[in-house]
């Protein structure tokens, strides 16, 4: 079971797409100049640019593997961003053939690269859903003609949130995560990783404010402040903590040795 959905592709290549910047920092060939001078500048500002980029991919890699392992056989990828292999929906279905991938992403540049998420398995099957993470009533609606919400499901947000507000008169996304969550079956998986002030403040700082003058919202986060968006939920050991260290791998225990990537991470599972 696959497919992908028309949706205008008008690209609008004078303004940085943060999807599109995290393609750059990944080595990625499909952005623009105005993304890569962002990419440049931000790494030239907070040298972690490049490292956290990477971590957050492995620690999709893991989560992902995680939730597999523990019988899900349905994940909700949102924020998908431009396919870097191996991408969610190869491991998930590498763990368990059978599995059912939906990806959502809001950026005409994915949408032309929706083919290259969709060459699944024979077993199980992918859909991508071209619509922003602040619709969840479109997303779940065009996810639930793939996923069951009857039965567990994944529900990934890698490197999303610091790009959504919390502010009173903007988008309340704790309130918008919550919607997401309640629609999800017990048993079912929330994953995220978030950019924090917490572990490189002045990086970080000058980051945020190119991003925010680039047209870009960016919100990084305390880890109290990231903690919150599990409340209600079990949270898988070792819990909330610095990317490298959730349930690391060989490849992760020797880039710890680069140096600090100020992200947290955390997978919980719905009770």
């Amino acid at each position: 079971m696959t497919g992908s959905e028309s949706a205008p592709t008008t690209v609008d290549t004078g303004r940085p797409h943060p999807a599109r910047v995290y393609d750059w920092w990944l080595g990625g060939k499909d952005n623009y100049p105005v993304d890569e001078e962002l990419a440049r500048k931000i790494l030239a500002a907070d040298g972690t640019a490049v490292r956290g980029a990477r971590a957050n991919r492995r620690f999709m890699h893991r989560a992902v593997r995680t939730a597999a392992e523990a019988g899900v056989r349905q994940f909700l990828d949102i924020g998908t961003g431009i396919p870097t292999e191996p991408n969610l929906h190869q491991v998930a279905q590498a763990a368990a053939a059978e599995s059912r991938v939906v990806y959502a992403d809001n950026d005409p540049v994915v949408l032309r690269h929706a083919e290259a998420l969709l060459h699944g398995s024979a077993e199980g099957g992918s859909r991508y859903v071209h619509a922003d993470v602040r619709d969840p009533g479109t997303i779940l609606e065009r996810a639930a003609q793939t996923l069951d919400f009857e039965r567990p499901v994944a529900l990934s947000l890698v490197a999303l949130t610091h790009y959504l507000n919390d502010a009173a008169d903007a988008d309340d996304v704790y309130g918008l995560l919550a919607r997401y969550v309640e629609r999800l079956a017990p048993g079912s998986f929330l994953i995220l990783s978030q950019v924090t002030q917490d572990l490189s403040p002045d990086g970080v700082a000058r980051a945020t404010e190119l991003f925010r003058r680039s047209g870009t919202p960016f919100h990084p986060r305390t880890l109290p402040e990231f903690r919150r968006f599990f409340d209600g939920l079990e949270l898988l050991g070792p819990g909330v903590i610095p990317v490298h260290g959730w349930r690391p791998e060989p490849e992760d225990v020797a880039a710890q040795a680069e140096g600090v990537v100020p992200v947290y991470a955390g997978v919980a599972r719905k009770p």
